[in-house]
Order: C-alpha cells, then sequence, then structure tokens
C-alpha cells in the first residue's frame, strides 16, 4: 500500500479540527479541572471520615487514598491554602463551610454518574469506578441532562 504525505493522513484523522480558541478553550478547562479534581477527592473524603468517624487524620487520609502521608501533607496544605480545610494538631483535618460545600456537590455528583451508569447497565463495581474519574470531567449541562434521563426512566 503507497504511503500517503504525513499531512494527507492527518487531515483523514482529524477532518473536523474545531478552531484553534475553541479546541484551546476544550484543553484549558481539562486541565482546570485536573487541578480541581485532586482537591475534591480530598475533600469528599474528609467529609466521608467525619460523617463515618468522627475524624480525618492525614494518616487516615493517605491510607484511604493510597498515597504516601507526604503527599497527604501537601494536598491538605493546598485545601487550607484554597481556605477549604484547616488542620488542628492532634485534632486532624477539618473542612470549611467552603469545603463542606464542595464536598457536598463532588458526592451529588459522584452518586448521579453512579446512578447512570447503573441505569445502563454498569456493573457496581465498575459504575463506582468509572465515576471517580467522570465526575470530575463532566459539565453542569451534561450532569442535568444525566438527571433528566433518570427522571425519564422512573
Amino acid at each position: 500500500m503507497p504511503r500517503r504525505p504525513a499531512d494527507a493522513q492527518q487531515r483523514q484523522a482529524a477532518p473536523n479540527l474545531p478552531a484553534e480558541p475553541t479546541q484551546a478553550g476544550r484543553f484549558e478547562q481539562a486541565r482546570r479541572v485536573q487541578s480541581m479534581a485532586l482537591l475534591e477527592d480530598y475533600a469528599e473524603l474528609i467529609a466521608d471520615l467525619h460523617a463515618t468517624g468522627g475524624e480525618a487524620r492525614p494518616t487516615d487520609i493517605a491510607r484511604r487514598l493510597g498515597v504516601t502521608h507526604a503527599t497527604a501533607i501537601k494536598a491538605i496544605t493546598r485545601l487550607k491554602r484554597e481556605g477549604l480545610a484547616t488542620a488542628r494538631p492532634y485534632r486532624g483535618v477539618f473542612l470549611t463551610e467552603e469545603g463542606e460545600q464542595l464536598a457536598a456537590r463532588v458526592k451529588a455528583r459522584h452518586l448521579l454518574v453512579v446512578e447512570v451508569l447503573r441505569a445502563i447497565g454498569v456493573p457496581p463495581d465498575a459504575a463506582e469506578q468509572d465515576a471517580e474519574g467522570i465526575e470530575h470531567h463532566v459539565s453542569d449541562i451534561t450532569l442535568q441532562a444525566f438527571a433528566r434521563f433518570l427522571k425519564g426512566l422512573k
């Protein structure tokens, strides 16, 4: 089979390339979401630990997220810097009101994504696993569509 020039191969692979500003905006949004996803995971876990055990110690956070203690401390420091958490010596980590609101939004998104995945036949364990990534990248418009979809099933 004869080889096509590289530019012809590229045109065939991406024939409907969006305008540069549009594409750049999409990638910028993805980078912003990825940066925030870490904080969202920590806030959600801290809220869950408080709800189930009354405290969220850095050691517990690190173990549950599968990271080192140093990594957890670094993320907790960022949460504090962003005004989402406070820490008290020998008492663990606490979410601020803003952190609590963030955790509640993330939890609601997670549950909605899991529910949609389950509704389309994804097994429970896979739905939970996949929701951990999807929940951070799904837009409010898509979440509203998910809710309408689920409402239509009932």
